[in-house]
């Protein structure tokens, strides 16, 4: 993910990222400032802390979906939009295997133009994706950089 939005920002390109907590619970509040915290818990819906052109935001809401982020980034008109995590969505993906015990997802999901594995995996379990192992990144990111590009029309 780094690789590609460092490869975004050097093409010219603004760039968004999205990232799901999938570990259960509310992600640790990154944000230092005390007075958007007391916000917040003073039963505040939003709170932002701002400085020097930065922005740091933080929204709690019920059922807050992908989708609802996409359309909150769509404010910032970005060029591309990077999601990890939310496999189960509808989007064009690279699917991350740690290896074989993994293998299932490339049947379970949609929309995967490549995987990425540590370890490997059966022929047949990859159908006709593309796979690459994890210590080739320099094919990976540049095969997965083209298909990004493709797909944003660029």
């Amino acid at each position: 993910m780094n690789q590609l939005i460092a490869r975004s920002a050097a093409n010219g390109y603004k760039t968004a990222a999205i990232k799901h907590h999938g570990h259960g619970g509310k992600p640790a509040e990154e944000v230092a400032e005390k007075d958007s915290r007391q916000h917040l818990g003073a039963g505040a819906a939003a709170a932002a802390v701002e400085g020097e052109g930065s922005v740091q935001i933080q929204i709690n809401q019920a059922g807050w979906t992908l989708e609802d982020t996409i359309a909150l980034y769509q404010f910032f008109s970005p060029d591309m939009i990077f999601v990890e995590g939310y496999k189960h969505a509808g989007y064009p993906k690279v699917v991350l295997l740690r290896g074989q015990r993994d293998a299932a997802l490339l049947k379970e999901l949609s929309n995967i133009f490549c995987a990425v594995t540590w370890e490997p995996i059966e022929k047949e379990d990859a159908f006709s994706i593309p796979v690459y192992t994890f210590y080739g990144e320099d094919d990976y990111v540049k095969n997965i950089w083209k298909k990004v590009k493709a797909y944003y029309g660029r």
